[in-house]
């Protein structure tokens, strides 16, 4: 089995087309951007719808504290930014996943400094409406699961590559590390998860096996 095979059958074939702005391009135009740096309302809630569940998936992959208020804040940093970014679509793309890089870093840093003093629980959770975390989390619960056992670096790989539909190149950019190296965790990660797929399909029972 080829590595991007393990990767379509591990997340699923619909989230991984790699064109790189083929997510955007199905709501957002060019056109779009410069109306959104000028302040445009609708604009920016276009690039907000766009982009949001991706950059919520990433951080909630992280295992981020608070996924949904670390979006909002990714976003108030790349619209505060919109006049001086360059790259159109796929620049701004990159850019909102350094800074949502970025968050998740300074995340981590704090709860090492900060033990965390409670854990969501959702039996305890009185509100009507589902909440953001819990929309990802039960849409992508295979994810989460699959992404344990893989070293920090090398779920920031996967979680860049795929839910964040990054370059090689973007990713080690974000990453701060070369294009090998990003090349060689992905490599390695994606063994990981081919080798655990087949160790599952061996032991399941015959009838639950997938031919």
């Amino acid at each position: 089995m080829q590595c991007d095979e393990t990767v379509r059958v591990v997340f699923g074939a619909p989230i991984l087309t790699r064109g790189k702005d083929r997510i955007l391009a199905k709501t957002l135009r060019e056109e779009v951007l410069s109306a959104a740096a000028g302040g445009n309302p609708e604009a920016l809630r276009g690039i907000y719808d766009a982009l949001a569940p991706s950059i919520l998936a990433y951080l909630t992959g992280k295992g981020c504290e608070d996924p949904e208020a670390q979006t909002q804040e990714v976003f108030l940093t790349v619209f505060g930014k919109l006049d001086t970014l360059t790259g159109g679509l796929s620049g701004m793309r990159t850019f909102a996943f350094s800074v949502a890089h970025a968050r998740m870093v300074d995340d981590v840093r704090r709860r090492e400094r900060q033990p965390l003093l409670a854990e969501f629980q959702h039996a305890h959770d009185v509100r009507v409406s589902a909440s953001a975390e819990q929309t990802v989390l039960e849409s992508g619960a295979g994810v989460a699961a699959l992404l344990e056992g893989l070293t920090p670096r090398q779920q920031e790989v996967l979680l860049l590559r795929v839910v964040g539909d990054q370059s090689i190149g973007d990713t080690a950019r974000i990453m701060g590390c070369s294009e090998g190296a990003v090349k060689q965790l992905q490599s390695r990660a994606l063994k990981i998860l081919k080798d655990r797929l087949e160790r599952e399909r061996k032991e399941a029972p015959a009838h639950e096996r997938i031919a």
